[in-house]
């Protein structure tokens, strides 16, 4: 957390919005599947080392049946927070989401940076980087239902209610890919390893200028 906070601090210092590389959110409703598509693309671009799949810390225990991420006690979570610790944050079901600061680094350095973030802090991602690619994976309302009911994490009550947010949420400006993930995984898997091959050519030309 410490050499976070202080890749934070420097860049800091620096203009933004981050420029060079390419930084894609990956948005979408609970259920849609954003880790099992983000998984399918982490083994397929095993080797390629100019995309970092960003590993989040939640206040919520790991559950290795989806996404692998980092957990801290929100005592902790907000301490790391006022040291710098997170290049975004956000909090949402009551639960605290960090980005860790260092994506900022390799953003900077031509990189192509992946994470699972809300669609509520777009806005914000648009102003800290120059290159945002936003990918939302969505699926049929019957697919969402099903996928939330499966996981057992909440009442029937809770899951419609997530839907209904959900439904009455749409997305709108530049360099929106809307990707369904209601059939095989593989599909949608392949329609964001080509986003992402798009965000490493893009990279490179950057680079160049």
């Amino acid at each position: 957390m410490m050499a976070s906070g202080l890749i934070e601090r420097e860049l800091s210092a620096a203009a933004f919005p981050i420029r060079d590389g390419v930084f894609v959110a990956v948005v979408g409703p609970s259920g849609a599947g954003k880790d099992t598509v983000i998984g399918y693309a982490r083994t397929l671009f095993a080797d390629e080392s100019r995309l970092e799949f960003v590993r989040r810390v939640i206040t919520r225990p790991s559950d290795t049946a989806s996404e692998d991420h980092d957990t801290l006690a929100d005592a902790a979570f907000v301490e790391a927070e006022a040291d710098g610790a997170f290049a975004i944050s956000w909090e949402a079901h009551g639960l605290r989401y960090g980005i860790p600061a260092d994506v900022d680094w390799s953003v900077a350095n031509g990189r192509v940076a992946i994470a699972n973030v809300s669609r509520a802090i777009i806005p914000v991602l648009r102003e800290r980087y120059a290159n945002l690619a936003i990918v939302e994976i969505t699926a049929s309302p019957e697919i969402l239902a099903e996928r939330l009911a499966m996981r057992g994490r909440e009442s029937r009550g809770e899951v419609l209610a997530r839907l209904s947010r959900s439904a009455n949420l749409a997305l709108s400006g530049p360099g929106v890919t809307s990707i369904d993930n209601s059939g095989p995984r593989e599909a949608a898997g392949e329609r964001f390893a080509d986003v992402l091959r798009k965000a490493m050519a893009f990279s490179d030309m950057s680079g160049l200028i």
